[in-house]
Parts: structure tokens; C-alpha cells; sequence
């Protein structure tokens, strides 16, 4: 390897492992932010319901055996009462409409909704405020 390809392989792995970190500084801060709403509504009493994910194709709902909070109208997000960020999207399932569906929790974005249209973005932070202040 000569010594362009060895300083490029160099500046490629610096870069990768800044990447790798900021992503690992914004998942931390953004599962703190949702354990603190967690703690937050079950101090203010904002009751938890049931949560229940919907298929890819829209057309089915399915249990999850999850409670927590909806983050959104469409209540396609949740933080559930462990503290712990949800994306409530399953692929269809005769197995899951029996016996309910199985979700692992998601690392989440310090941005909702980021690439979508305009006007669809809100940072985490500015969701969670107003699920507080206005409980669904």
C-alpha cells in the first residue's frame, strides 16, 4: 500500500470513528430525555395505556403486551413504562394477530420525524414537553 492510500485508509477511520461517536452521544442523550419523560408522566400521573402497533400495510393492530405513552395522534411512537423508546410498526402477522406482537425497543432520534416534509420534523425534546404539558 502506498503512502496515499495508507493516509486516506487513516483520515477514513478517524472520520468513521468521530461518526461513531456522535451517534453514540446522541442516542444517550436522547434515551435520557425518554427515561425522564417516563419518570416525568408517572409523577404527574398522566395515566399509561396499553400499547398496540400497527402493521406495515396499516391494516391490522395487534397487542403488544407493552404500556406506556403514545408520543404522537397517529401513535405510531411510544415510551413505554420501562423507560424505553418504541416504533409501533410490525410486518402483518397471522402469528401476531393471535398472539400479539413482539417489539424490541429502538434507540431513539434526537429527531422525529428527520427527512420527512416540512413541518413534519420536531426535535425529541420538544415532543416529549408537549406530551407532558398535553397529554393525548
Amino acid at each position: 500500500m502506498d503512502d496515499w492510500a495508507r493516509q486516506r485508509r487513516h483520515a477514513i477511520d478517524i472520520h468513521t470513528a468521530a461518526q461513531r461517536r456522535r451517534e453514540q452521544d446522541e442516542a444517550a442523550r436522547a434515551g435520557k430525555l425518554v427515561a425522564d419523560f417516563a419518570l416525568a408522566a408517572s409523577e404527574r400521573g398522566i395515566p399509561d395505556v396499553p400499547l398496540a402497533a400497527r402493521a406495515f400495510n396499516g391494516r391490522s393492530r395487534y397487542r403488544t403486551g407493552l404500556r406506556g405513552w403514545y408520543l404522537k395522534p397517529d401513535e405510531s411512537i411510544a415510551v413505554g413504562t420501562d423507560g424505553l423508546f418504541y416504533i409501533l410498526a410490525v410486518p402483518p402477522s397471522l402469528r401476531a394477530r393471535l398472539a400479539g406482537a413482539t417489539l424490541a425497543p429502538s434507540v431513539p432520534p434526537l429527531t422525529i420525524g428527520e427527512g420527512a416534509r416540512d413541518g413534519e420534523s420536531l426535535p425529541l425534546a420538544t415532543l416529549l414537553r408537549m406530551r407532558l404539558d398535553d397529554p393525548l
